[in-house]
């Protein structure tokens, strides 16, 4: 792993732990429930550097792949290659806003609906596409949510800021190691391993 790649994830890992030491040390006190704007400043910065080494990679893994592969999948009842892509693509429309306050993209406001489509589409081209127009919607939102209304549980999940990013970027890396082994298991060499 290159080294801006390892300080990156080191600097979100310190900082998530240093918002959770800060938001549930005692559940004494609601006051100690809350961490300051400049901690959500930080957490979010994190938040969003961890989440652009994901997007990153899976675009490359998703450009890597062979078009005749996007349809391969383990075995039956599991999803292929296109539609973890897919899926990512609906997380980044929906859930990857909401984890910051934010607004799903237009036409993704009913997850159940929308985001099951994003699974059937078809072509390694209309994929990256759909990647590409997703990753810039969720990106926008967490780069411009407003750290001060991040201090404390906020709707829509009810949870802390380290809460969200904590569960948002562990189902992204669960996703991204789900490609590298359908990547791997078809030849594809992930491609920033040397």
């Amino acid at each position: 792993m290159p080294r801006l790649m390892r300080r990156q994830s080191l600097g979100l890992a310190l900082s998530l732990a240093a918002a959770a030491a800060i938001v549930s040390p005692l559940r004494t006190a609601r006051a100690q429930d809350v961490m300051d704007v400049k901690a959500a400043a930080l957490v979010r910065h994190q938040y969003l550097a961890d989440m652009d080494t994901v997007h990153a990679k899976v675009m490359a893994l998703a450009t890597a792949i062979p078009e005749d592969k996007y349809s391969w999948r383990p075995q039956a009842g599991v999803r292929s290659v296109s539609e973890v892509l897919g899926h990512l693509a609906g997380e980044w429309y929906y859930y990857l806003p909401q984890s910051v306050a934010g607004k799903p993209a237009p036409g993704y406001e009913s997850p159940r609906e929308s985001l099951p489509k994003l699974e059937k589409v078809a072509g390694k081209q209309a994929m990256l596409d759909e990647l590409n127009t997703s990753w810039a919607y969720g990106r926008a939102q967490l780069a411009a949510a407003d750290p001060a209304a991040l201090t404390g549980n906020y709707k829509p999940w009810g949870v802390s800021l380290a809460q969200a990013a904590f569960g948002m970027t562990g189902d992204q890396h669960e996703h991204l190691g789900q490609l590298i082994a359908y990547a791997r298991a078809n030849g594809v060499k992930p491609p920033w391993t040397k």
